[in-house]
């Protein structure tokens, strides 16, 4: 694990503390609104399509598509470039959000538009993990 100044690191608020929990104890969580019952990920207290204010955690499957995603060689910045070459995606969850994140796992030149992969989670720090995802077995 590449060493962390803190300022490279998400900010945790209260809206975002209970997702970063679940990740840290090995549980994806994406958010569902109990008003129009759809899902959305990033997390965020409205929901992105009907603005209600009845948003929860929910367990998600780990399940997603790789969509596109791109082999970053270069990147000067903190903690970036003690990671390179990384692998920057979009990925669909099987649930219907598309989100950015990392694949970690396989060579670049294995991966597959299209293919499936598994959520994985990956220390940032001594209190903060972050959901990545690797092709699924």
């Amino acid at each position: 694990m590449a060493t962390s100044t803190g300022a490279d690191l998400p900010t945790v608020d209260d809206d975002s503390r209970v997702y970063w929990d679940g990740y840290r104890e090995g549980r994806f969580l994406i958010a569902r609104c109990g008003a129009c019952g759809r899902v959305h990920h990033y997390p965020r207290p409205i929901c992105p399509f009907c603005w209600s204010d009845q948003v929860a955690p929910s367990p998600a499957s780990g399940r997603a598509t790789l969509y596109t995603y791109s082999t970053v060689y270069m990147n000067d910045l903190a903690p970036f470039r003690d990671r390179l070459p990384y692998v920057a995606a979009m990925v669909d969850l099987e649930e219907g959000p598309r989100v950015m994140t990392t694949v970690v796992g396989c060579e670049p030149a294995e991966l597959r538009v299209g293919m499936a992969l598994v959520v994985d989670f990956q220390p940032l720090s001594d209190e903060l993990t972050a959901p990545v995802f690797r092709p699924a077995l």
